[in-house]
């Protein structure tokens, strides 16, 4: 009989989640608040739930992949959360990201009812979620660890543990999101820049692609820009929530972080344009807008 695992959240990391497990083997029970993409998953393979207590009465291993702090709580702890029906001795990855905080509270009350967590926020993308490819940022008990580690193996090929309890693995998600935030941020503004100045943006891409001012991001964003596609693989308010988590927890331990504020900006301005729905590339139009420079359009 196939090892059961529960996910709750089908978004682009949740949807990418489940169908890797599904394919090595798993037996996935799934909800999500669109009842039209349960019922697709469940085509795939997988077995539609009706809620996330619905999921935690049949699995003793339930993987949260949900937008926010707000939603993380409610799938819980609500009225059809799952860790009503979870029972003493399971284990929660809890891969959202939010504040450190946050992490380690939910970590006590979840201990409260006999149930483990492990603070797993993940990093890669939705390509990478959907090859089973992600990083997770992991903390938590080595008895939740124990228990949870051929589903860990099957969604990630790096597991990093960084602690014995709930906030580490926030903590290092919340300085890779300042990191990248920025970096999109910068990739937007040099890409806005040399649209100004005349340059061809598939030849600025390429060029700088293949120079020191590259990054990651610069790599995988810029495309969207040079094709001017913006579907969201990640969107715009995304980098409003996650670094605003990064200031908030800052701004608690008395961190200025200039640069990161601006970038905030960036991506407010960009949703007040709004773009908040957009791909997280689109800061660019927030350029646009204030310099009239003409972005490359859809084919």
């Amino acid at each position: 009989m196939a090892d059961k695992v529960g996910v709750i959240g089908l978004g682009s990391m949740g949807l990418g989640v489940a169908r890797t497990l599904v394919a090595k083997g798993f037996a996935v029970h799934a909800c999500d608040v669109r009842p039209e993409v349960v019922a697709s998953f469940a085509g795939e393979g997988g077995i539609a739930a009706a809620d996330a207590a619905a999921v935690g009465h049949e699995v003793s291993i339930v993987i949260v992949l949900v937008v926010n702090a707000d939603q993380t709580d409610q799938v819980l702890f609500g009225a059809a959360g799952a860790a009503t029906t979870l029972a003493p001795g399971s284990v929660v990855i809890a891969s959202s990201t939010v504040a450190p905080a946050f992490a380690i509270d939910l970590g006590k009350r979840l201990a409260a009812r006999g149930i483990l967590m492990i603070d797993a926020p993940v990093s890669g993308g939705a390509a990478r979620a959907a090859k089973g490819e992600m990083t997770i940022m992991g903390s938590g008990a080595p008895e939740a660890f124990a228990k949870a580690q051929a589903v860990l193996d099957a969604i990630a090929v790096k597991i990093y543990r960084l602690g014995d309890v709930p906030g580490p693995g926030s903590k290092v998600k919340m300085i890779n999101q300042l990191l990248a935030g920025v970096h999109i941020a910068a990739a937007c503004e040099a890409m806005a820049l040399g649209i100004k100045a005349g340059i061809d943006p598939q030849t600025l891409y390429e060029v700088i692609s293949n120079s020191a001012g590259s990054s990651w991001m610069f790599q995988n964003r810029v495309p969207h820009i040079v094709a001017g596609d913006y579907t969201p693989l990640s969107a715009v308010n995304i980098f409003v929530k996650d670094l605003g988590i990064v200031l908030d927890s800052a701004r608690q331990m008395t961190f200025p972080l200039p640069i990161t504020a601006s970038a905030h900006q960036l991506y407010l301005a960009a949703a007040a344009q709004g773009h908040g729905h957009e791909d997280d590339s689109a800061v660019i139009k927030v350029f646009a807008a204030l310099t009239g420079i003409e972005l490359p359009k859809k084919a």
